[in-house]
C-alpha cells in the first residue's frame, strides 16, 4: 500500500455488520474491531505499518494534517492507510466501531 486510499460504500441502502464483515472475509483480511463513543478524538500520529479500516457502524472523520484534509467516512467505507502517515480522528455523533487491518 503505497498511497492513502478511500473506498466508499456503493450500495443503496446502508451496510449490515454482516455484509461488511463478508467483504472482510472475501479480501482474506484478519484483524479486529474497536469502538468509540461520540465525538472521542484522537490527536495526530503515526502507525509503522499500513492499515486497512472499515466503518462497520457510526462514523469518524480522518483528520491530515499535513495536507490539511479531513475526510468523513460513515458505515461500509474503507480507508487504506500507509504507514508513515500522520493521522488524527474525530468521532461522530452517534459513535463509531470499525474493523482494523494491519497489513
Amino acid at each position: 500500500m503505497a498511497q492513502l486510499g478511500l473506498t466508499r460504500w456503493q450500495a443503496a441502502q446502508p451496510p449490515t455488520e454482516s455484509d461488511i464483515r463478508q467483504t472482510i472475509r472475501a479480501e482474506g483480511l484478519h484483524g479486529y474491531t474497536w469502538s468509540n463513543g461520540p465525538f472521542d478524538e484522537y490527536s495526530p500520529h503515526v502507525h509503522t505499518f499500513d492499515k486497512v479500516l472499515y466503518v462497520l457502524s457510526g462514523s469518524i472523520t480522518w483528520i491530515l494534517p499535513e495536507t490539511d484534509q479531513e475526510i468523513v467516512t460513515n458505515a461500509g467505507d474503507r480507508l487504506d492507510l500507509p504507514r508513515g502517515t500522520v493521522h488524527g480522528a474525530r468521532v461522530g455523533k452517534d459513535g463509531v466501531t470499525c474493523f482494523e487491518a494491519q497489513c
